[in-house]
């Protein structure tokens, strides 16, 4: 053991982790960056240093590959040994391990794939969950299998979930309410320098970020670099922005100052260097794979561009992706540590103080955001397809699920119960998304192992944009490109390969819980096949797949349509209708626009508009859309409400694409009459026809259902389409279309309801009357439409004499006086207060206004009229004023 180990950190809190899990056989790690959890913990727990535990085998999962094999190297040379040895790693295509290994680094995903494999982890003693408070899916995943483990396999096997930041409750009690036990860093002062650009900047949409923004981060590093001793860590949210950053720091003084560039796709050897002591001043541009696990040696200056990159889905489109937000807080505080690692160190910070405190406090955990599809077939698998009893820190959301099971079921990974059929075990272990497992497994048939394998290498990366929208394009700059990307494409076109190959014939029995679920699937069986391979074969098309590893862009097609079923679509007027529902814009002069059918792998939303824009696509014919998507199929008559009036037609579609319609003129009167009723539901039921005693009738009955309750009838939109059957028929069933509706008399059709059993029928016009009597012998419509109280508007002389106000149905009447012209005077349901308080001020008003109608004093008393003063007295009456 080199004398570097024995100074870290955590080493004094190693017997107090040993005390723990002991006594728990879990706990919860809280440590720093720097203190050495990620290395010389392992090591302690498989019994290699002086203070360590007896021994045993561990493995160490990492969220990323780049972490798993850097932390492996460092163990390694703490231990004086090449990786392989004593410590080695196993990451997705790549693994260095023998006979010797005690200490296993591997990627969560490995790891589950070797829990779906073995469920008991033979041979392995200790797990050691790191940077769990990352909150990756495949970490919380693999936690609660091991929890699982832990609780019905091995209870002997140990647990740590390692975590730099100190927001361990929420693990300690997943794991049982096991022992918290923390380690203090060293971690040295960071300065911060709050760097926002000097003009606002467009804020991030989908995985654009505003160019002016990354010009800024350049100018920060510059500045930086002037300022500041030491290397450079810029953090980025992506391979394009690393790769625009870099173009814009291309004119740095020659052999002063090195730019590197650190990601998950970046070359082992690149990787290895950056992870290296340099003799000259570097600029490591990274995204957030070095936020934590990984320690960049001579970084003193921290430049935060405040980006990050995180899984979302949209459930309804069904297209899920990576997204670039505002990193959290928790992430800037890990990003600002790599600073001060080694000694003191400054973070350049882009964005203001003001801003800082606006944003997320920790990343949103991958469970509650990111398509579930791997993870539903994961926790299928295992035995619990619905994951409701795995130990999981957030339930996963329903309808994320929801959305899983329908692509698990389309792709025959899950059967009805929603357990994993022997296919679905299959394609859970090929380590890929369901999607590109399906398409590996059932292209390879069709166009060869090879040609399936580079197609599913091509969808399984973010293709680079300068490649083209056109898949089979793509398909063949990748064959013949040089670039860092071709490079990586080929080696995971390999791998996909060999997987193709290993699966081919593998068992269907499943795992043990699963043995009895394993249902076989015949994928496109018979003229189905024969459909898909003669499209990939280019029958009719040109461009045939000769063999094995040669290439038509007919097969592209072929591929895509197998990985993504309810994207097929055709194109019509430059957008493509996908058979999910979904239209996207076919972009401008893209060589798409030529196809009549396509099979779209990648879109996404602009800002701004409703509609999604294709991507990356092939193009196909419509059998091979047909097959692939042959779940979304059906045949049927339809009958309808739409655009305003029933339709009948049938029509063949597959999914959302209507293919063929022809009109259906003998529906059944049944499904004729539902439509009507759905379009009463849409537009309602003004689409009958309402006269103006039909209104006031319908006011009439809500009045006394409102005051009196049954059996007056509830005459609500809701219930009187509830009640259809009861008072729309027999017109109902006799229409046809919208203009029959139109001619039923709606004032007709409401008098079915009148409570004619009870007798109370007779009563409407005493408890509601349409019209009242006022003390002028006039007869004045009552006004029900505001259901609470009714309304009388009258003239005010008409009123005189009368000392109370009129009731309807024991309700007091709001009574609208008016002037001698009809305009309103007063307002009252209380006419003796308003002889009493209010006529005198209305009286002045009036009287001078209208002074040839009578006034009187006291108009309680006084007789009612409708006339002037010169009338009455031709009538032998009496002036009042």
């Amino acid at each position: 053991m080199r004398d570097a180990a024995r100074d870290l950190p955590v080493r004094s809190a190693l017997p107090r982790l040993e005390e723990a899990l002991a006594g728990h056989g879990a706990a919860v790690l809280s440590a720093p960056p720097g203190t050495g959890k990620t290395t010389l913990v392992p090591l302690a727990l498989a019994g290699l240093t002086d203070d360590g535990s007896a021994g045993g085998r561990v493995v160490v999962a990492e969220p990323r590959r780049i972490a798993a094999r850097a932390a492996a190297r460092r163990m390694a040379w703490l231990l004086g040994e090449e990786v392989g040895g004593t410590v080695g790693y196993t990451v997705r295509g790549d693994r260095a391990v023998s006979a010797r290994t005690r200490v296993e680094v591997v990627t969560t995903g490995v790891l589950l794939q070797r829990l779906q494999r073995d469920q008991e982890l033979t041979g392995v003693d200790t797990v050691v969950l790191d940077e769990c408070h990352e909150r990756h899916l495949d970490a919380d995943t693999s936690a609660a299998f091991l929890l699982d483990v832990r609780e019905t396999l091995r209870p002997e096997l140990r647990l740590v979930a390692a975590s730099a930041t100190t927001d361990t409750e929420g693990w300690a009690r997943l794991l049982g309410d096991a022992p918290v036990v923390g380690a203090h860093g060293t971690a040295h002062p960071v300065e911060t320098v709050w760097a926002p650009p000097p003009r606002p900047v467009r804020p991030p949409h989908g995985t654009r970020v505003d160019p002016a923004l990354l010009s800024h981060v350049a100018s920060v590093v510059r500045r930086a670099l002037a300022e500041r001793e030491g290397d450079v860590l810029c953090f980025l949210p992506g391979v394009g922005e690393i790769a625009r950053v870099a173009g814009a720091l291309g004119d740095l003084p020659a052999g002063g100052v090195d730019v590197l560039q650190v990601h998950g796709r970046a070359p082992a050897a690149v990787q290895d260097a950056v992870l290296t002591p340099a003799g000259r001043r570097r600029v490591v541009l990274a995204t957030s794979v070095a936020e934590s696990s990984l320690t960049v040696p001579g970084v003193r200056v921290v430049v935060d561009s405040g980006l990050a990159r995180e899984p979302r889905v949209d459930h309804a489109r069904g297209l899920g992706s990576l997204t670039t937000v505002r990193a959290s807080r928790a992430a800037g505080r890990q990003r600002a540590g790599r600073a001060g690692r080694e000694a003191p160190g400054a973070v350049y910070r882009c964005w203001s103080e003001a801003e800082d405190v606006r944003l997320p406090a920790f990343p949103a955990p991958e469970i509650q955001v990111a398509d579930l599809t791997a993870f539903a077939l994961q926790t299928a698998c295992w035995g619990d397809p619905d994951a409701s009893g795995l130990a999981l820190l957030d339930a996963p959301p329903a309808g994320a699920m929801a959305a899983a099971r329908s692509v698990l079921t389309a792709v025959g990974a899950v059967g009805e119960d929603g357990r994993a059929t022997g296919r679905g075990v299959r394609l859970a272990r090929l380590g890929l998304h369901p999607r590109l497992g399906r398409a590996l497994l059932d292209a390879a048939p069709l166009v060869g192992a090879g040609t399936a394998a580079e197609v599913v290498a091509l969808l399984g990366e973010e293709v680079p944009r300068s490649y083209g929208d056109d898949l089979a394009a793509a398909w063949r700059t990748a064959r013949a490109g040089g670039d860092a990307y071709a490079s990586r494409w080929r080696a995971e076109a390999r791998r996909l390969r060999s997987l193709a190959g290993d699966a081919k014939g593998s068992g269907d029995a499943g795992n043990a819980r699963n043995a009895r679920n394993a249902e076989g699937f015949e994928g496109f069986g018979g003229s189905g096949q024969a459909g898909v391979a003669g499209a990939a074969n280019g029958a009719g098309n040109g461009s045939p797949v000769r063999a094995d590893g040669a290439f038509g862009d007919r097969a592209a097609g072929v591929v895509a349509a197998l990985a993504f079923p309810e994207r097929v679509g055709r194109v019509e007027g430059g957008s493509c209708l996908m058979a999910g529902g979904t239209r996207a814009q076919v972009p401008e002069g893209s060589p798409l626009r030529a196809g009549a059918w396509l099979a779209v792998a990648v879109a996404d939303r602009p800002a701004g508009q409703g509609h999604a824009r294709i991507r990356l696509a092939a193009v196909v014919d419509e059998e091979t859309a047909r097959q692939a998507a042959a779940p979304l199929h059906a045949e049927g008559e339809e009958v309808r409400w739409a655009g305003g009036d029933v339709v009948a037609r049938r029509v063949e579609r597959l999914g959302a694409v209507e293919l063929t319609v022809r009109p259906l003129r003998d529906a059944a009167p049944a499904r004729i009459r539902a439509a009507l009723l759905d379009g009463l539901r849409a537009e309602g039921l003004g689409l009958l026809r309402w006269t103006e005693d039909a209104r006031v009738l319908r006011q009439r009955l809500a009045f006394l259902r409102g005051h009196l309750g049954g059996p007056w009838p509830d005459v609500s939109d809701e219930a009187l389409l509830e009640r259809a059957d009861e008072w729309l028929e027999p017109e109902l069933g006799r229409a046809r279309r919208r203009a029959d509706l139109g001619r039923i008399d709606a004032g007709q059709a409401l008098s079915r309801l009148l409570p004619w059993a009870t007798g109370e029928a007779a009563r409407l016009d005493e408890l509601a009357p349409e019209r009242l009597e006022v003390p002028s012998g006039s007869r004045i419509r009552v006004d029900y439409g505001d259901p609470r109280q009714p309304v009388l508007a009258v003239k005010l002389q008409e009123m005189f004499g009368s000392a109370v106000s009129p009731t309807v149905a024991g309700v007091p009447v709001l009574v609208h006086l008016l002037s001698p012209a009809g305009r309103p005077a007063a307002v009252t349901a209380d006419l003796a207060s308003f002889w009493r308080d209010g006529y005198r001020g209305v009286r002045a008003e009036l009287r001078g206004r209208y002074p040839k109608h009578p006034w009187p004093e006291d108009p309680s008393t006084a007789p009612p009229t409708r006339h002037t003063n010169a009338r009455l007295r031709r009538e032998g009456g009496r002036d009042g004023g």
